[in-house]
This record gives C-alpha cells, sequence and structure tokens, in this order.
C-alpha cells in the first residue's frame, strides 16, 4: 500500500538525505507516489540508482545526488544542482544516521560517539542551514527522522540517545527560529522497524536463545497496542504527511510511529 493517487505532495519538491535500502527508500517511494520529484542524496551512489530505477519504473521523476551530508562543499552542491534541475525546494527529508554502539556508555568509545553526532546532528543541521533560503521562498517543511530511542533508557542504547534526542532539541529550536520564515520542521519516531535489517537482527537473537524469529517478533510486539511492528512504508507515509500541506499548522512537534508501544 502506498500514497499513490493522494497527489499530497503534487507539484512539489522533495530532497531526502540519507537513502538507504530500508526507511531512506520507502520515504522516497511515498513521497513519489504522492506526486512529488525526487532528489536522492546519499554517500552510496549505487544505492541511489537502484532506488531511482524503481521509482522510475512507476513513472515518478528522480534526481540522484550522491552527496556527503558532512561536507560543506557536497551539500551546497546539492542545493544547487537541485535548483537548477527543479527550480525550487518544498521539503527536505533528514534520514541519515549511524548505527549504535549498543554498549554502555562507559564502555562506548568517544571517536563513536563523536561520529555519530557529526553524522545526526551536525550533518541534520548542515543540510536545514543549506537549504533554507529555497524552503523560504516556498514556505516549505523540513522532516527529522528520529527514533523511538527518545521515549526509553533501556541499557546500550546511551550513545544512539544521545544523538537523537540532541536531534529532537535541534528540531525544535529550528521549528521556532525558523517559523518566521513560513518553515515547519517536524520529526517523525519510529518504533521497531520490519525491515530486512530488523528480520537479520531477530533472526541472531532467535539463535542465541534456541528459538524461533516468529517467537522473538511475537515477544517485541507484544509490546506494542496493535500486536505488531510498524513496516518502512507505513513510517514514510507519516513523513509524507508532515511534508504536505495537510500539516501546514503543525510545526515544532513529534509524531510516534510505533504501533502503540509507547503513548506520549
Amino acid at each position: 500500500m502506498t500514497t499513490a493517487g493522494t497527489g499530497l505532495l503534487d507539484g512539489k519538491v522533495v530532497v531526502v538525505g540519507g537513502v538507504g535500502p530500508g526507511l531512506g527508500r520507502s520515504i522516497c517511494r511515498e513521497a513519489a507516489a504522492a506526486g512529488a520529484k525526487v532528489v536522492l542524496a546519499a554517500r552510496t551512489a549505487s544505492r541511489l540508482e537502484e532506488v531511482a530505477q524503481e521509482i522510475s519504473a512507476t513513472g515518478g521523476v528522480t534526481l540522484q545526488v550522491p552527496t556527503d551530508i558532512t561536507d560543506d562543499d557536497a551539500v551546497t552542491a546539492l542545493v544547487d544542482t537541485t535548483v537548477a534541475e527543479f527550480g525550487q525546494v518544498d521539503v527536505l527529508v533528514n534520514n541519515a544516521f549511524a548505527l549504535p554502539s549498543m554498549k554502555p556508555l562507559a564502555r562506548t568509545d568517544f571517536d563513536h560517539i563523536r561520529a555519530s553526532l557529526d553524522l545526526t546532528i551536525l550533518g541534520g543541521l548542515r543540510m536545514t542551514k543549506a537549504f533554507t533560503d529555497e524552503l523560504e521562498k516556498t514556505s516549505g517543511s523540513v522532516v527529522m527522522i528520529n527514533s523511538m530511542v527518545i521515549r526509553h533508557s533501556e541499557p546500550r542504547y546511551g550513545s544512539y540517545k544521545l544523538a537523537k534526542s540532541a536531534l529532537l532539541a535541534m528540531s525544535q529550536t529550528l521549528a521556532t527560529e525558523l517559523g518566521g520564515k513560513g518553515i515547519r520542521i517536524n520529526t517523525v519516531a519510529p518504533g521497531y522497524i520490519w525491515d530486512d535489517q530488523l528480520k537479520w537482527y531477530f533472526g541472531e537473537v532467535a539463535k542465541k536463545y534456541g528459538i524461533t524469529p516468529e517467537q522473538v517478533y511475537e515477544q517485541t510486539a507484544s509490546k506494542s497496542d496493535l500486536k505488531r511492528l510498524p513496516e518502512p512504508d507505513e513510517i514514510a507515509r507519516a513523513a509524507v504527511f508532515l511534508a504536505s500541506d495537510w500539516a501546514s499548522a503543525i510545526t515544532g512537534q513529534t509524531l510516534d510511529v510505533n504501533c502503540g508501544e509507547y503513548h506520549v
């Protein structure tokens, strides 16, 4: 199921930073299905090509711009290339993130934490600053992809929560600072995402405890109201909503997408 036919983003240009095989891919697909022209930005050019071909096969319009969002010149080139091709920017989705260390903070290497902050926080800020002038022209919006890690303090998630909590604080501040320019800033906080990466991880957990992956899924999903885990397209549709004019009075907010695992 996609947003095809809804037209929520008809005529809009959406830049997606951090196009990966899971959620990033789904955000691009759902934005295109909602009528947007989609700019794909990530460091791995081959990944951009794969997603672009998938979208083109359904009639969508894309632009691929290999980009390292930790590099000022690369981000400036992304802005310039996008405007030269499409003439405007309406939406920026910041999806890039670094994998957490999954160690207690006391045993987490500082370099790992620095790299995480550089990509998640400074990368997101760099992208937002670079696109601000263009977003002001269109009264556009920014959607930051966060995580349900901001809702708990479970062991081994310390460095990840540190980065994502800073992302939330930054998003709220940007909403206040850029509101006068007509730019909206919101975040989506996914729960577990039922994608290939999580399926692999549940398989490893199952081996460790001598149970089946299905049992791992059931035990994890039992904590949510809907007794299931959200899929990438469901989270992507939340991002599309916040990016669209249907959310024109919403800014500085966080939309949790976790099938009811956490209530806020």
